[in-house]
């Protein structure tokens, strides 16, 4: 149970990070010409071709977004380091605004993994 949250919880510092650092592809049809600004177009192919599935990944985005920013520091710097480290998928990045010792880092992620965790499930986001 327990390696299923914290598979989880990578998952989404992954998908936050990049959220956040906009590697997005675009999905979907423009919703306005630029001529005709104040029309919209039609979206009868939207779940065809994944925009649809973006809208949700944008707004389970914005909704951990918000909850990290309930998060306090350091573990906030932790918790943005580790989503990065998983997003490149090498533990290369880190912070001086963390400790030096790897015995505090890791302590400091633990706890700041359990934070996140409580503000998660407190906002309805993970429960």
């Amino acid at each position: 149970m327990q390696n299923d949250i914290d598979h989880l919880l990578n998952d989404h510092l992954v998908r936050w990070h990049n959220w956040c650092s906009r590697y997005r592809f675009g999905k979907g049809y423009p919703s306005s010409d630029v001529t005709c600004r104040q029309s919209r177009t039609s979206k009868q192919y939207d779940y065809d071709n994944g925009a649809i599935d973006a809208s949700v990944e944008d707004s389970i985005a914005e909704a951990f977004d918000a909850a990290m920013d309930r998060v306090e520091q350091p573990y906030r710097t932790a918790l943005s380091i580790q989503a990065r480290n998983l997003a490149t998928g090498a533990t290369v990045w880190n912070s001086p605004r963390l400790p030096a010792d790897p015995m505090e880092r890791s302590k400091i992620l633990m706890d700041a993994r359990n934070i996140l965790l409580k503000v998660l499930a407190s906002t309805g986001v993970m429960g």
